[in-house]
């Protein structure tokens, strides 16, 4: 039996985050509208998200030895998430997110790695334990892809599933490709990886289909934000447009975490694909009506509920 339901290898991020009404042009120096901090990366979005939907979760990263390092271990074991296996670097500081919000709720953002960028194959090889002993791996692109690769591979000797995120989105070594089971790119990444265009609905099944193919994938999903997400599941020879909730955007920073944290913790406790993203789908929509990336997640409950009133007929307002 395995002792974790998710493991998440990915990245720490403190969130220091400006709102503005528009984005700055070259060389202009723009008023902003508000400034908080937040704590994110998407490995923590992901570890708080699985754990948030019933998911007995571990996390596998690198801190620094900072005051930002401390704050997310607070966080995570708050939330009942296992950092045995976070290790933490005697010189570099813990990773920071730079994202701009606008009004409408969407974003940018600018990151910088610094302790990230230190985990290496042999510190990955060092938590091999709870990587074997997990139902379902997630990983992301945001730590060196030595590391994700190592991750990948192990979990994928163990017979886990295997989540990748691709972001931020760039060349992906087709080995690394070959121990992923599920990919959840958004449309950005979509289009990137495929060159074709995710604007274009026509042409969302294509996309998740070439990708399916050429990664021989046993699914994709395709997160498409206000638009939903297309999921095709290969080895059940099935796909499915799911489409979006009506909620009250202000934030959708770590919006596509929540997803991927709710996919992994669903297929982890046995759901069809179709079923997870159903319910990862309403954990994303939830999370934009919060402000922030980790704490933005919400809880089986809150999702359960925002899926069965869009089933029924009922649902929130419309933005």
């Amino acid at each position: 039996m395995s002792s974790y339901d998710v493991c998440v290898l990915g990245s720490f991020m403190k969130d220091l985050v400006a709102s503005a009404e528009r984005r700055p042009l070259p060389g202009e120096t723009l008023h902003g509208t508000g400034f908080a901090e937040f704590l994110g990366g998407k490995g923590v979005n992901q570890a708080i998200a699985a754990a948030r939907m019933g998911a007995r979760t571990a996390i596998v990263g690198t801190i620094g030895e900072d005051r930002y390092g401390e704050e997310f271990l607070e966080l995570l074991e708050s939330d009942g998430v296992d950092t045995a296996w976070v290790v933490r670097h005697p010189s570099l500081g813990t990773g920071v997110g730079l994202p701009l919000v606008l009004p409408d709720g969407g974003n940018s953002i600018i990151i910088v790695s610094r302790a990230n960028a230190a985990i290496t194959a042999d510190d990955v090889e060092a938590a091999a334990g709870v990587l074997t002993a997990s139902r379902v791996l997630s990983v992301q692109l945001e730590l060196p892809v030595e590391a994700s690769h190592a991750a990948l591979r192990l979990a994928s000797t163990a017979d886990a599933t295997t989540i990748l995120t691709p972001a931020p989105v760039g060349p992906v070594d087709p080995t690394l490709a070959s121990y992923v089971d599920i990919l959840v790119p958004n449309e950005v990444e979509a289009a990137a990886l495929t060159g074709l265009n995710c604007d274009d609905e026509s042409q969302v099944p294509a996309i998740a289909r070439k990708l399916a193919e050429e990664w021989d994938l046993r699914g994709c999903v395709v997160t498409l934000g206000s638009r939903g997400a297309y999921v095709l599941d290969r080895a059940r020879d099935f796909e499915e447009r799911v489409e979006a909730h009506r909620v009250a955007t202000v934030d959708t920073v770590g919006a596509g975490d929540a997803f991927c944290g709710s996919l992994a913790a669903s297929l982890a406790g046995g759901a069809e694909l179709i079923d997870a993203a159903r319910l990862a789908n309403a954990a994303g929509a939830l999370s934009t009506t919060v402000n922030g990336a980790a704490d933005s997640a919400p809880d089986r409950a809150a999702a359960v509920a925002l899926l069965d009133g869009a089933t029924s007929g009922v649902g929130p307002p419309p933005t």
